[in-house]
């Protein structure tokens, strides 16, 4: 692993190059995340690639990955700053409307 030093934003930083958080939620309330070293110039898909989130969960880096830095998607060849914090989306399963419908009808009366 590279040299670490900190910087003015009490922060790691990884002596040339980047520090990049890589996070996939492969079910609802767990979280996989991953911290890698990359160089500068590197791109969201060096950083799935270097994270092993993608075999760990069997994903395929394809055009049909959904990827995001901090919650704004991102296409693979978008590149990347130190700090970043690139997310890999999963399709949702309920539409988020009706699961607090489903949510609602299933609290007791007095709390509604």
């Amino acid at each position: 692993m590279a040299n670490v030093e900190s910087d003015r934003a009490g922060q790691p930083e990884v002596a040339g190059g980047m520090a990049i958080q890589v996070c996939y939620s492969p079910r609802p309330r767990e979280l996989d995340t991953v911290s890698v070293s990359l160089p500068h110039g590197s791109t969201v898909a060096d950083a799935l690639r270097a994270s092993g989130l993608l075999q760990r969960h069997g994903l395929v880096l394809d055009e049909h990955l959904v990827t995001g830095v901090w919650t704004k998607l991102r296409p693979l060849d978008a590149a990347l700053r130190d700090h970043d914090r690139v997310e890999i989306y999963r399709a949702l399963t309920v539409d988020p409307k009706e699961a607090r419908r489903q949510r609602y009808r299933k609290q007791p009366p007095a709390r509604r």
